[in-house]
């Protein structure tokens, strides 16, 4: 691998221990991938929980925080695993908790701004076009390429958080040119009114085309999507085909043209999505049991304009009684609307609304559901419909105001 001057410097150790073990790892990356040599990144967004990380994720920073390690370049930290206003109502690990506030008092000791969203890109840091970034989340990452038209891949907790030290990453994947060109187009020839519409293009886009390397172009559309219409469709995307960039004509920044967006590729094959595969995917889910125990708007954390809607469809009603509704997003969103009222409203129809965290990874999901007795978990969102299925939920999507009148009713059809 080609390094610089400065790089070189680093694998010395002119600059600590902590930067010479990054860079050594991240060059390790960087020779599996076939990399010719490390970029710089000018943001960082890592996972930073307990659940995710474990004891030895815990041990290994404390171990770096021992060498002095500090972030050179801005980073964030992903949703973590616990509300800590949560812990005694959901009966979590008093343990892990305290785990998990240790291991956030590390990160901010080597520089990391703890700022627990997995919607960095709405609410903390927007790159520009071109702009070289190392995220983590896979949500975060199918944004940046896509719809800012920044670089990043997948980044692992370590590498990101060496990235951090370092700023660099390898320069593999969608850090180079020749992986941001489409691979396949989709007309999307459906009405697309709802944010669990644009979940469902990609469940049905990615199951069926699942590579990392494989970049949709969207065209056809009947009108300018909004950006958490953006984020469902791309969080989709990396969660049933682990996809890590796509096109959309006329929207995204790399596709002014389809030829544009297809960078002188040819496919052989276009994918059609019609309001009849919608409705066609939505009777597909098996209502198993018929209870409506649990309604999660999650994964991602909610916009502020997200929850605006909520709490206006919600407002003066109330969840039936036996129904539990839990909503979450990060401390900047809920903090805004409860000044702007918003919060309240909910609150005020029983519907529970945590901070920091995205509720797939709370600790000690499975025990909470066989405790609570939930079977159904019935959401808006494609992606948690999807990912949270290792905990052994019967998981159902519908459309937001689908899942408010089931919230309140109490009655799934």
């Amino acid at each position: 691998m080609q390094l610089t001057a400065e790089e070189q410097a680093m694998l010395r150790g002119d600059q600590g221990i902590a930067v010479k073990e990054a860079i050594e790892y991240l060059i390790k990356v960087g020779k599996f991938w076939d990399a010719e040599r490390l970029v710089p990144v000018t943001n960082v967004h890592m996972m930073g929980d307990i659940e995710v990380m474990g004891d030895g994720g815990l041990k290994w920073l404390e171990c770096t925080a021992q060498k002095k390690a500090r972030c050179a370049v801005n980073v964030s930290t992903n949703a973590r695993s616990f509300d800590f206003n949560f812990v005694e109502r959901l009966q979590q690990d008093k343990g892990e908790a305290a785990k998990e506030k240790k291991l956030i008092g590390l990160l901010q000791q080597m520089n990391v701004a703890t700022t627990d969203t997995c919607i960095n890109y709405q609410t903390i840091y927007q790159p520009h076009l071109g702009e070289r970034v190392a995220w983590g989340d896979t949500g975060t990452v199918i944004y940046a390429n896509s719809v800012f038209g920044a670089r990043s891949n997948f980044e692992s907790g370590p590498a990101a958080f060496a990235a951090g030290l370092t700023q660099r990453v390898p320069a593999y994947g969608f850090q180079l040119d020749e992986h941001r060109k489409g691979t396949f187009t989709v007309r999307l020839d459906a009405d697309l009114d709802d944010l669990a519409d644009w979940g469902a293009i990609g469940k049905l886009i990615g199951e069926p085309n699942q590579s990392y390397f494989q970049v949709p172009v969207f065209h056809g559309l009947k009108r300018t999507p909004h950006a958490d219409e953006l984020k469902h469709l791309g969080a989709a995307l990396a969660s049933y085909g682990s996809m890590g960039m796509f096109h959309m004509v006329g929207v995204t920044p790399e596709a002014p043209t389809l030829e544009a967006a297809l960078g002188g590729n040819h496919p052989h094959t276009e994918m059609t999505i019609t309001n009849a595969d919608l409705q066609r995917l939505y009777r597909s889910y098996d209502l198993h049991d018929g209870k409506c125990d649990l309604i999660v708007f999650s994964g991602p954390q909610l916009s502020l304009w997200e929850i605006k809607s909520l709490s206006e469809r919600f407002d003066g009603k109330k969840v039936h009684p036996g129904t539990q509704v839990f909503v979450t997003s990060s401390n900047g969103v809920l903090s805004a609307a409860r000044k702007l009222g918003y919060v309240q409203k909910l609150e005020a129809a029983d519907v529970t609304l945590m901070e920091g965290v995205c509720f797939y990874i709370l600790q000690n999901l499975s025990q909470m559901r066989q405790r609570s007795g939930w079977t159904n978990m019935i959401s808006n969102s494609a992606k948690i419909v999807n990912i949270i299925g290792a905990h052994r939920f019967n998981t159902i999507l519908r459309r937001t105001q689908e899942c408010v009148d089931i919230a309140v009713s109490g009655i799934i059809r």
